[in-house]
């Protein structure tokens, strides 16, 4: 799990280009086998859906960047502040 984690962390947009790639393909699919639309319709619903997730995943990754970032500066704070004379 960490290997993933700094490869992603290393990687950020590679990382989110495949999983958009992959939701537009998922979409795709799975809208080919349920519905009888027009293959122009089922794109434009499978980009859609695709920003919808990389929309979630971006958040999702800005909320960690940011409590990471928050977590690391209150351990810096009060490790400064106590220190014994």
């Amino acid at each position: 799990m960490k290997a993933l984690q700094s490869w992603v962390s290393q990687n950020k947009l590679t990382s989110i280009g495949t999983l958009w790639a992959s939701a537009i393909g998922a979409s795709l699919v799975y809208s080919r086998a349920t519905s009888s639309l027009k293959p122009s319709l089922r794109l434009i619903h499978a980009r859609m859906h695709a920003q919808a997730v990389t929309l979630v995943v971006l958040s999702a990754a800005a909320m960690y960047h940011y409590y990471e970032k928050k977590g690391g500066q209150a351990e810096n704070t009060t490790t400064l502040t106590t220190v014994p004379k």
